[in-house]
């Protein structure tokens, strides 16, 4: 059975306050500290948007040292999956020095090449794939593909070859869009819950917030457990990230189905209990004459 790691995406959103964090904070509060206090990994997405120096992630080790079985997966810096042009070797060096810290404290659990639905399989991106997987597969390389036309027998035999993870995600499922799957190609299994925010996912001047505004019902939550526990069974390590995560959406839903695919209790903080009541019955401690979703 595999290590299983259940995450979010991200750690600092302002929307947060009072929600996940206490509202009153003091001032040597640290949010990275806390959230790695109820949860196993955390996607970091602020290296898809800049490649970061080695002092800040040196710094992201240090603030986990509370717990051991911790993870961080990390995105891979969008120069080298969003850009027409390759980025220079040097950017890759840097890239990965950067994760240098993580590696060696055993840390970093994968990284995550995300590609946007217009990455098609085509020559071009295939071969853009090639550059990535050349340089990066010693590092538990996870492929996040958004368009469908990758859902070919030949690329996940491919992936598998190469020893590169298959990231299964759910999101709306437009035309172009993947669906919901279990697939593990490697010995690193990983699962994205994006939200399924039809309305608001293509909206015109919508950011961030707005796509990725949603609360999965325990009914859509079920659907993945099976899913989940089945890559379970087929892979060494399996990270289950959520990124529905304003107003702290993502902690609520991934403690949900942590609690409910291990089979057990979990620890919630205070305010995300007051802030989404349905976390009563998966927490660990109990208040007196409180169900629980585990008693018999």
């Amino acid at each position: 059975m595999a290590n299983f790691y259940f995450g979010i995406a991200g750690w600092s959103y302002p929307d947060w306050n009072g929600i996940v964090y206490p509202s009153d904070r003091v001032r040597k509060f640290d949010d990275l500290a806390f959230i790695a206090t109820f949860f196993d990994a955390v996607e970091l997405n602020n290296t898809f948007y800049r490649i970061p120096a080695s002092k800040v992630v040196e710094g992201w080790a240090k603030r986990v040292s509370h717990n051991p079985r911790f993870r961080y997966t990390a995105k891979l810096w969008q120069g080298f999956t969003h850009e027409k042009k390759l980025p220079a070797e040097d950017e890759v060096k840097q890239f990965l020095e950067a994760m240098e810290p993580l590696r060696n404290n055993k840390r970093l659990g994968a990284l995550l090449a995300q590609f946007p639905v217009s990455f098609k399989n085509e020559e071009a991106a295939r071969e853009r794939l090639q550059w990535i997987v050349e340089r990066f597969r010693d590092a538990s390389l996870v492929v996040e593909f958004r368009n469908r036309s990758w859902m070919t027998s030949d690329i996940l035999e491919w992936l598998e070859e190469n020893g590169l993870g298959f990231c299964n995600v759910d999101e709306p499922v437009f035309r172009q869009m993947i669906k919901p799957s279990s697939l593990v190609t490697s010995a690193t299994a990983y699962v994205r819950l994006h939200g399924r925010n039809y309305q608001n996912w293509f909206m015109k001047g919508g950011n961030r917030d707005t796509r990725y505004d949603y609360l999965y019902t325990e009914e859509e939550l079920d659907e993945w457990i099976p899913r989940i526990r089945e890559m379970g069974k087929k892979s060494k390590d399996i990270y289950v990230i959520g990124n529905n995560h304003f107003r702290g959406q993502a902690p609520a839903n991934i403690l949900q189905l942590k609690a409910k695919t291990l089979k057990k209790p979990v620890e919630v903080p205070e305010n995300l209990q007051k802030s989404y009541p349905q976390l009563k019955k998966i927490a660990q401690k109990k208040t007196r004459g409180q169900a629980s979703l585990f008693d018999d």
